[in-house]
């Protein structure tokens, strides 16, 4: 289990969201492509802290979310989800094929725990699939707000991918948050001022619109440059597995 206030504020936000919006289909992001694909050779597949934001296919997924109210819809639609933490994963060892989390490790305060976690509950030849935010000084109000304990330094990321004896298989520039500080002051002001507003307004224009706006997902092989990315999609691997570089 997370730990401390990081742990209530994350719950009391997303109750609070989840509550107050709808289910979107997986479809609708850019991440299907990758999803949909993985999915298709992955049976037992497992997607942690999706929320109402599911990016792996709802049928048949089994899904771990702190939040009752996003666990209850993923049930509504087919899923296979119970309320959990990323810290102590209610799964056998290697139990999946596919493992995702996206934006979620860095809301966790013990985030060596959480990815260990992840990978522990991966098969011998499953793919991690996960996203974070990176660069410490890119920080902004917006962070905290929304829970991170974290942004990832790359260095420290790809360290902690090594000693759960993964590797990068492939990578990309990901995120839908604006980078703008101006624009996530105004938003952060509006959801502490007006947070049933800004809630509708999120709910109803400025993530309709964030989805008809994104672009597709650019990946290339291994890990990307990290240098001036504020977030990154990694799918990774386990090492000594065909085709692994080690």
């Amino acid at each position: 289990m997370t730990t401390g206030g990081l742990d209530e504020k994350n719950r009391r936000f997303y109750d609070t969201l989840w509550s107050k919006t709808y289910l979107t289909s997986p479809r609708r992001f850019n991440t299907w492509p990758l999803a949909s694909s993985l999915a298709r050779s992955a049976p037992m597949r497992l997607e942690v802290g999706a929320g109402m934001r599911p990016r792996l296919p709802i049928a048949g997924t089994h899904f771990v979310d702190a939040s009752p109210p996003a666990v209850a819809r993923l049930n509504e639609r087919g899923g296979i989800a119970q309320c959990g933490q990323i810290t102590g994963l209610p799964f056998a060892d290697g139990a999946f094929d596919l493992v995702a989390a996206f934006d979620v490790i860095e809301h966790v305060e013990d985030g060596r725990r959480a990815f260990a976690e992840l990978c522990r509950v991966l098969s011998a030849d499953g793919c991690l699939a996960f996203s974070v935010p990176l660069h410490p000084a890119h920080w902004t109000e917006f962070d905290d707000y929304v829970g991170h304990a974290r942004r990832y330094v790359p260095a420290d990321l790809l360290e902690l991918i090594a000693a759960n004896g993964l590797f990068v298989e492939k990578s990309c520039v990901f995120g839908m948050q604006s980078n703008s500080p101006r624009l996530l002051r105004f938003t952060v002001k509006g959801l502490t001022e007006h947070q049933s507003m800004a809630i509708r307004m999120y709910n109803w224009l400025f993530l309709p619109l964030g989805i008809v706006l994104q672009k597709p997902l650019k990946f290339s092989e291994g890990l990307i440059e990290l240098e001036g990315v504020h977030e990154a999609l990694l799918v990774c691997r386990r090492k000594g597995r065909t085709g692994s570089p080690g």
